[in-house]
């Protein structure tokens, strides 16, 4: 896309726009008046924002001072309407600083404002596409074949800057059809837990979700769209799993196999390979006696049954994590009775929003105001960028370990606690049983309406938290020898992520095997390349997950973009192969490990966590900035690498 000013209507009425003005998130609404009107000293007015919190869209500010917002608005939008829609000069890049800060009710660090420029595309360019223009020939670009591995956000990804990029490449996807999480995850209640106005390509952004935080239904449409927009379906090959995929030394390609749904098997000869399986793909089931006894309907989450029928039923939900969250709330008004088996309580905290409809009106100032989907945008997403980055650490001086792990975090631990207390009321035997013991923020933290301790408050629930001894054909026993009748038993306990690309076979440079090389510790520098298997590189590979802010989107095409930079040198300096190289892998993972050793998610008072080994060491999750990604993505140091002709 050219760097230049896009065209924008106004399709409406007068009274049309008053009506949609209504539902506007306003803060946004003032920063698109700037951009119609050329009028910088909207920021310097007494009508602002006076913060920003996450999934808050209003910015605090008084109701008769968003009337007064909407009031000018109603102005600026008539004559931007009546003057042709032609937008004044852009503003410049000082003035745009200031729009970031007003919009926050704050200060935008200046190193900041580069990453939330690029993320807007103000100008128009998709400055992420950049790494080809014409400095790698067409010929050479077209001769480098590349194979996916997954076809969900990262794989569908990948195949679009590849196709920008005009080198040729096929997607394996083991599923029917693309969307990976948001294709499996069938379950009722599914939905993402970032925005979903964030939670969107920032090439491919959307206007028309029906929610804030879509359910699973929508995202999928949402992945098929953008196949669909972009015609990338013709490469790729569902209902087929890889095999293995072997790197051969003295042709410096990759040798994949493949196997299809009929059990035929097939080989693939590739210069590189992209492993876009991510890191929460392979459900797994407790290990308890008689688990395949079970004589009613049963199921994982993750892998949904669509004939399991619990409707009048007596239904057990094993787990109490992300996806049992969404889950019980969901089917508890449905069911005879619900029985949920909770190992660990999780922390959450408050947002009104997580069930809401996306307003009529603020669709249609999405599509139609200027500019205001791309400062919608970053009102989402600045909350989430590392302003509580310094929570996550542990200061070995506080006296409270049991509870907190700093002062900062005592903080949060009041707030989530509070929260809490206030939904349970003076039940005290359910305050003790939900009330998590271990410092806030250490797991994953759930996004909350008040649906789950509502549905846990039922006459219909009951809420266990022993563990469970044994499955029979009627019923699950609990560790204190109670039994729980059953007909239907849902298990959410989450997925094997000590085993990374399991169980696909890979082997590199030497026939080293890629899941021996890990072992219990699997990583990639920067979360993407890995010593000893060139032309090989990981989209949400580990150390890459989040769990304090950010979106995996974002890190998606910040991954993304970095293997394409790989790409470019490596087919600019004409190289057969390009490796990571041990010694900066080694100093990466030094500092990786240093730093996690400080953060909250190895905290003593964990006793399980997905995000952790065997051994208690975090292996999944970036323990830098959500900036450090960014910038150390942007580009390749030719140093880090050996390149080989």
């Amino acid at each position: 896309m050219s760097a230049s000013q896009p065209a924008f209507d106004i399709p409406a009425d007068d009274a049309e726009i008053a009506r949609a003005l209504e539902d506007a998130s306003i803060p946004t609404l003032l920063l698109s008046m700037v951009h119609m009107s050329g009028d910088a000293a909207i920021l310097d007015g007494p009508l602002r924002p006076a913060g920003v919190y996450i999934n808050e869209y209003q910015g605090y500010m008084s109701e008769e001072d968003k009337a007064a917002v909407r009031a000018q608005a109603l102005d600026v939008i008539r004559a931007f309407r009546d003057g042709g829609c032609q937008l004044p000069p852009p503003p410049d890049p000082e003035t745009v600083h200031r729009m970031m800060g007003f919009l926050i009710g704050g200060e935008v660090p200046a190193d900041y404002v580069p990453m939330m420029v690029e993320e807007m595309e103000l100008d128009g360019r998709d400055q992420r596409s950049d790494a080809w223009g014409r400095e790698v020939p067409a010929e050479r670009r077209a001769a480098h074949k590349v194979l996916v591995i997954g076809g969900g956000m990262s794989g569908v990804l990948a195949a679009y800057r590849l196709r920008e990029a005009g080198i040729p490449f096929v997607v394996i996807e083991k599923n029917a059809g693309v969307g990976g999480t948001w294709y499996e995850n069938r379950y009722p209640g599914a939905r993402v837990d970032v925005g979903n106005h964030l939670y969107c390509y920032s090439f491919e952004g959307a206007d028309h979700w029906t929610q804030y935080f879509s359910e699973q239904p929508e995202l999928q449409r949402y992945f098929e769209g953008v196949v669909e927009h972009h015609d990338l379906a013709r490469d790729f090959r569902f209902n087929t799993s890889v095999v293995s995929a072997e790197y051969d030394e003295a042709s410096r390609l990759w040798n994949v196999v493949t196997e299809g749904a009929d059990g035929a098997r097939e080989e693939h000869v590739v210069n590189t390979v992209i492993s876009a399986v991510g890191q929460l793909n392979r459900p797994t089931l407790p290990d308890v006696p008689g688990i395949d006894s079970f004589a009613g309907q049963w199921c994982h989450t993750a892998a949904w049954d669509d004939a399991i029928d619990y409707a009048g039923k007596r239904v057990v939900v094993v787990g109490s994590g992300a996806s049992a969250f969404q889950l019980v709330p969901a089917i508890a008004p449905d069911v005879e009775h619900l029985t949920v088996f909770q190992r660990t309580a999780p922390w959450m905290f408050e947002n009104p929003i997580y069930h809401e409809a996306v307003p009529e009106g603020k669709k249609w100032c999405l599509k139609h105001l200027p500019f205001y989907a791309p400062w919608f945008r970053f009102l989402l997403f600045w909350p989430s960028v590392d302003g509580a980055y310094d929570t996550i650490f542990v200061d070995p001086d506080w006296p409270h370990q049991e509870r907190s792990a700093s002062e900062l975090n005592e903080f949060v631990y009041g707030m989530f606690s509070e929260y809490i207390k206030g939904q349970v009321g003076d039940d005290e035997e359910l305050l003790a049983k939900v009330m998590p013991d271990y410092v806030p923020m250490a797991k994953r933290t759930l996004q909350d309406n008040g649906s789950w301790l509502a549905a846990l408050k039922r006459d219909n629930v009951e809420l266990v938290t022993q563990g469970i001894a044994s499955v029979s054909p009627e019923g699950v026993t609990a560790a204190d020898g109670s039994f729980h009748a059953a007909d239907v038993i849902i298990y959410a306990t989450g997925f094997d992520t000590g085993h990374l690309l399991a169980p696909m076979t890979i082997r590199g440079r030497g026939g080293v095997e890629l899941a021996a090389q890990w072992g219990n510790e699997p990583a990639a520098y920067l979360g993407v390349t890995v010593p000893n298997f060139p032309n090989f590189y990981c989209m949400f590979g580990p150390g890459t997950n989040l769990a304090f802010g950010g979106s995996l989107i974002f890190n998606g095409e910040c991954q993304i973009r970095y293997i394409m930079e790989c790409l470019k040198l490596q087919l600019q300096e004409g190289a057969g192969a390009i490796e990571c190289r041990q010694e900066v892998f080694d100093r990466y993972y030094a500092e990786f490990r240093a730093l996690h050793a400080r953060m909250i998610w190895e905290h003593k008072t964990l006793k399980t966590s997905f995000y952790q080994n065997d051994e208690g060491k975090v292996t999944l999750l970036w323990p830098w900035k959500i900036i450090d990604m960014w910038r150390w993505t942007k580009a390749v140091e030719k140093g880090d690498y050996l390149l080989d002709a």
